[in-house]
């Protein structure tokens, strides 16, 4: 007789997991991994036009959230894909009209969609306001329109729910030329543990994850040897992550094996932060 273990409690649970449709990113495995667990799957994205895709996407023919919608779908569970601007209040609430319209309810919401990288990384003193504005309103401010859109539908089901946001350990390190982006992941922590303690009556878990480097399109930035280095320098696993074993990590936190597990904000990040 085989032994084994198994997670339980997301079978025929409907999960939202935003900034969910890049090709090589943690929010197309969050997606699959929450169907593949039982869950119903909204997904949601920018609605990138195809020329603004990178390369690997368009000889791949990727056709964005649809195309993780249809992933989602051939492992047995229903998909509703849906472009949505996450830092726009009225985008937010339009989200949940057509979630309730056509999955019913909602039990999971992974709040995923960050700002893409580019003109905040530089020096604070040389940092537009606008591009300060942009990362905080994707990163927090999404963070906060869907924590509380989606919270009061929760808290009105009276069934509970999990709520996980995707941070960063960025928010832990604060490093040189990241300030916008390590600020709006300390505030996504800082806005977890909030969240924890104001929904933990309702019967509402809300968690962090922080990952650290993930081999998404997000580190095409630097050329891999480059990344190699960093890696070799920083973290103790000696390699980089890969997005399914950040979406594991959510799936957990998501799963009734975690029902007293609340306001935490978990490093994966292959041991570069410990303790902290």
């Amino acid at each position: 007789m085989g032994s084994g273990y198994e997670l339980t409690g997301l079978t025929g649970k409907v999960a939202v997991v935003t900034g969910a449709g890049r090709m090589r990113s943690i929010g197309r495995s969050l997606a699959v991994e929450l169907a593949r667990a039982g869950c119903d799957v909204v997904v949601t994205g920018t609605g990138r036009r195809p020329e603004d895709r990178p390369a690997d996407e368009a000889a791949a023919g990727w056709d964005d959230i649809a195309s993780v919608a249809d992933e989602v779908r051939a492992l047995g569970r229903r998909a509703l894909p849906v472009v949505c601007d996450v830092a726009d209040p009225d985008d937010v609430r339009r989200l949940l009209d057509l979630t309730l319209a056509e999955l019913g309810r909602v039990d999971v919401v992974v709040n995923n969609a960050a700002a893409s990288r580019g003109e905040d990384r530089v020096p604070l003193t040389e940092l537009s306001v606008e591009a300060f504005d942009r990362v905080i309103a994707v990163n927090l401010r999404g963070t906060f329109l869907m924590t509380q859109v989606f919270g009061r539908q929760l808290v009105e089901q009276g069934d509970g729910g999990s709520i996980i946001n995707i941070s960063s350990i960025g928010g832990k390190l604060s490093g040189a030329g990241t300030g916008a982006y390590s600020a709006s992941k300390a505030g996504v922590q800082s806005l977890t543990s909030s969240a924890a303690k104001e929904l933990g009556s309702h019967g509402i878990r809300v968690n962090a994850l922080c990952p650290g480097v993930t081999e998404t399109g997000r580190i095409a930035d630097r050329d891999p040897d480059t990344w190699q280095a960093y890696v070799r320098a920083n973290l103790p696993l000696g390699r980089t992550g890969l997005p399914w074993e950040v979406a594991a990590a959510a799936v957990f936190l998501a799963s009734d094996q975690a029902a007293w597990v609340t306001g935490q904000a978990w490093n994966v990040d292959g041991g570069q932060l410990t303790i902290r």
